[in-house]
């Protein structure tokens, strides 16, 4: 991260508050009909919404990509079109966020490298979609058994959920491609219908829950492989809540008989620097889900770096951020990057051969 670039972060971090505060004071007051449209409710939400704008704007800059800004410009624009709020308030938002920035920090702070990001987003904003399409397409493999999967999740159909999914595999449908095209695929379309406001927090918190408890049923099916003398600890950093993702590589992992040691969400960097050195690990996989996790992860990386012990552990990262920029993956400090489970264990085979 350049001088300027960690001095912008460094400002828009600790001042977060009391600059939201100073862009949605001077919303309202541009737009005044936004107390009698929205209420009390709506500026809450909108100091909320701010605070997000800041974060991920923070994110994109320590990262030095303006691409991840826009990015979330363009989530943004899906979730507020879901509740009700046109492109052009958010687009609004983000030129007062842009003015009030310039206005509080001069040129030598950076004022002109933070309006080339926001600038990158508002100027992608008018074409980006306000719906997403459905990630479960008709063409894909096993999409009508994903279809039925996600149905009886979306009903609250643990019940009948479990057995379509068990009964699929003792018909002869292998558990990584019930992970890939069932499990993967079903995940993505639950925060879709989430990010669009057609089901509810609780929903995709069910729908995510039952969905962990069925990879356990599977568990008969994956440490059946004969082992292969590998170790792997898989995990997310500190912060990071959303923990299916890497458990699903963990089990892929598994399955081609390497020992694995899942940590799960939110682990600190003290506990996965202790299971590197309990297991003897020849490879920790990292996940991040969020751009604002980009951080965490390179803190980690150069934790597990900066120990003699760990010189010898090769770090794979992945997840949506690394997805979205090509290089992140070495800016970070990691020794390879992976799009998905399936991709990750030939990553590895790689770095240790």
């Amino acid at each position: 991260m350049s001088t300027l670039n960690e001095h912008l972060t460094q400002i828009l971090d600790t001042q977060r508050n009391s600059l939201a505060s100073a862009i949605v004071e001077q919303h309202y007051t541009q737009q005044p009909e936004l107390a009698e449209r929205y209420g009390e409710k709506g500026r809450i939400k909108c100091l909320a919404d701010t605070h997000y704008h800041l974060t991920y704007l923070s994110e994109a800059i320590a990262a030095a990509h303006p691409s991840l800004f826009a990015n979330y410009v363009a989530w943004a624009k899906v979730l507020l079109t879901g509740i009700g709020i046109p492109a052009e308030d958010l687009a609004k938002n983000l030129k007062i966020v842009r003015d009030v920035l310039k206005a509080e920090l001069s040129e030598e702070e950076g004022s002109a490298l933070i309006e080339d990001y926001i600038e990158e987003g508002l100027t992608q904003l008018p074409a980006l979609p306000s719906k997403l399409s459905t990630f479960i397409e008709e063409a894909e493999p096993h999409a009508e058994l994903a279809q039925r999967y996600l149905e009886t999740l979306l009903r609250g159909e643990r019940h009948i959920a479990s057995p379509l999914i068990l009964n699929a595999v003792e018909g002869g449908i292998g558990v990584k491609e019930i992970y890939l095209h069932v499990f993967q695929r079903s995940q993505y379309e639950i925060g879709r219908l989430w990010q669009m406001n057609e089901i509810s927090v609780a929903q995709e918190h069910y729908c995510t829950a039952a969905t962990q408890l069925i990879m356990s049923q599977l568990y008969a099916y994956i440490f059946s492989t004969e082992r292969q003398n590998h170790a792997l600890v898989a995990t997310c950093v500190g912060g990071d809540l959303h923990e299916i993702g890497v458990r699903m590589v963990a089990d892929f992992f598994e399955m081609e008989g390497w020992d694995t040691y899942y940590l799960g969400a939110n682990t600190p960097t003290s506990s996965v620097l202790q299971e590197l050195e309990t297991r003897n690990a020849d490879v920790l996989a990292i996940s991040a889900t969020m751009t604002f996790h980009i951080r965490p992860v390179g803190e980690l990386i150069a934790a597990v770096r900066s120990n003699p012990a760990f010189q010898n552990v090769k770090i794979i990262v992945g997840g949506y951020p690394f997805n979205l920029e090509p290089a992140l993956w070495k800016e970070v400090g990691s020794d390879a990057y992976a799009q998905n489970a399936d991709e990750a264990i030939g990553v590895a085979n790689n770095l240790l051969n």
